[in-house]
């Protein structure tokens, strides 16, 4: 693999990360955190948010893999993917492992110009 390429966790650390890069989806994290499952109705009513604002947020956490979404009747119930988000911590340990350890072993060979 050289520098432009990425690994599979690389893309989905990315794309775990882009998504929590509202703070109003860490709030939903939080919130949902605390229980087993909500609707979106519960997150709505502990945020300063429209519901509509409040369920895209959600789609994303749910497309991101760390929200999980089940259909209950007519309501929709939002639960924490607790197995993603500690996949999550260990691929973001690892990088920042990797880029302070002495000679940053994460990074390429220095290529001269």
């Amino acid at each position: 693999m050289n520098a432009l390429q990425t690994s599979r966790t690389d893309d989905e650390l990315s794309r775990r990360l882009a998504a929590l890069g509202h703070p109003a989806r860490i709030g939903i994290l939080r919130h949902l955190a605390c229980d087993d499952g909500r609707c979106c109705k519960d997150v709505v009513g502990v945020l300063d948010l429209a519901q509509s604002t409040v369920s895209q947020h959600l789609k994303v956490l749910v497309e991101a893999g760390l929200v999980d979404l089940s259909i209950e009747g007519k309501r929709s119930r939002y639960c924490l993917n607790r197995t993603a988000l500690a996949a999550l911590k260990v691929n973001v340990e690892s990088l920042f492992s990797a880029c302070t350890a002495p000679g940053c072993a994460g990074a390429p060979p220095h290529q001269p110009e």
